[in-house]
């Protein structure tokens, strides 16, 4: 039972930072672009219980953990943006969906660099680099799972703000669907086909940041 609950926080935590800053992200950018929506409504904050959702940040990763899927991830309750505030609507709304999967690359670079630190260190400490390694996965998957092209997921809103307008309105309405449309593509294993080369593209952009720290370390 103590491993099991060990194991937990190992996961946990880095869920809970990787989901918070991602929203807390759209929020801040939309801010920064013309729209105070979501900070008017407490949500660019780093306090984790603003962005809760007991479905998606509770129970699906807690379900994914204990069938010992191969990717642990959730969602949050989505930022509001009132994309008519926006000084550029079109362009703006794909920066702020951007900002989102951003955070959690930076944040698989700052794991990264926690656990180099462990290392250099010396650190003996299993659990925390467990914890490290971990905070990298699920922030690469995070940084997969919501650029998928399909709304409501960021990557959706981004393709939406670069279709024609006739068009971008049409793929639009798949939002009230698309929820399903991506477990039915997570319960067949078709996002894998997206989820590996993209995860891969974030790993080697960590990796391009890391080498040159590594390689002055190693002088």
């Amino acid at each position: 039972m103590e491993n099991i609950a060990e194991t937990a926080i190992v996961w946990v935590i880095p869920v809970l930072l990787a989901i918070t800053l991602h929203e807390a992200a759209h929020a801040f950018v939309a801010r920064f672009l013309g729209d105070s929506t979501a900070y008017m409504q407490g949500r660019m904050t780093l306090n984790p219980f603003r962005h809760i959702d007991p479905l998606g940040t509770v129970v699906i990763p807690a379900m994914l953990f204990l069938v010992g899927s191969p990717f642990i991830f959730g969602y949050a309750k989505p930022v509001p943006v009132n994309f008519g505030q926006l000084r550029h609507p079109r362009r703006d709304s794909a920066l702020v969906a951007l900002a989102g999967p951003s955070s959690n690359l930076l944040m698989a670079l700052l794991w990264s660099l926690f656990k180099v630190g462990l290392l250099l260190a010396h650190g003996q400490n299993g659990f925390l680099l467990q914890m490290a390694d971990a905070g990298v996965m699920i922030n690469l998957v995070l940084f997969a799972f919501n650029l998928f092209p399909l709304p409501p997921l960021d990557g959706g809103r981004i393709m939406t703000s670069l279709l024609p307008v006739n068009m971008a309105y049409k793929f639009a309405q798949i939002e009230r669907y698309g929820f399903f449309i991506v477990l039915g593509l997570v319960y067949l294993g078709l996002t894998n086909y997206w989820m590996r080369p993209v995860m891969y593209l974030g790993r080697w952009i960590v990796n391009l940041f890391l080498y040159p720290l590594l390689y002055f370390l190693s002088l």
